[in-house]
């Protein structure tokens, strides 16, 4: 099996990651996959998608073998469709590894370029971006300050703990408070050598 090339984006809820991501996927040779938005593109009548929605409406992780076997399945049909393209393509992987557990079972699939770590310890901030992101998208889970709040510790204490996994010279750290346009600056300066 060929090992994906992965660039892995992470940071807490509302500090840009899928922005970010989507503007580095629109780029040739890149793939940017958010774990949120497979979720979210679920059938949520089906099985899988009644247990994700379990989980997610109360800002709870999903547990790791069944994102695991969702994420899994889905590039394999993307690579199908011929949208991504394993041999050539660079995965930015947005939302996925969350826990330990996750980020050990990846080491079988993919091949780390680079953690792009978008860092925003300001909670009150994220907490507005998130409520406005909820304004234009119609998230609903992005729309309670508790279920934001409780996002915000879940992430701190089961995904955060995930960047100890990769060496510190694979760690960028990149200031999410600053503009978009400045974090995707940042991220280019880190990642254009790379490729």
């Amino acid at each position: 099996m060929t090992k994906y090339k992965s660039l892995l984006f992470f940071g807490a809820p509302g500090c840009g990651k899928g922005t970010q991501g989507q503007v580095l996927g629109g780029l040739p040779g890149c793939f940017h996959l958010a774990m949120g938005d497979v979720f979210r593109s679920m059938d949520k009548e089906s099985e899988l998608g009644k247990i994700f929605t379990e989980y997610s409406s109360s800002g709870r992780l999903v547990p790791d073998e069944l994102v695991i076997k969702i994420w899994a399945e889905h590039m394999e049909k993307l690579a199908k469709a011929g949208k991504f393209k394993p041999e050539k393509d660079i995965l930015i992987l947005d939302g996925l590894p969350r826990t330990v557990e996750q980020a050990e079972v990846l080491k079988k699939y993919i091949t780390v370029i680079k953690v792009i770590h978008i860092n925003c310890d300001d909670k009150n901030a994220l907490v507005k971006r998130i409520q406005n992101r909820a304004k234009d998208s119609g998230r609903a889970d992005d729309a309670k300050e508790d279920v934001i709040r409780n996002r915000l510790a879940v992430y701190e204490k089961e995904t955060y703990p995930v960047l100890e996994k990769y060496s510190k010279d694979s760690i960028a750290n990149i200031d999410g408070l600053k503009t978009p346009m400045q974090v995707l600056k940042q991220i280019l300066d880190v990642v254009v050598p790379l490729i």
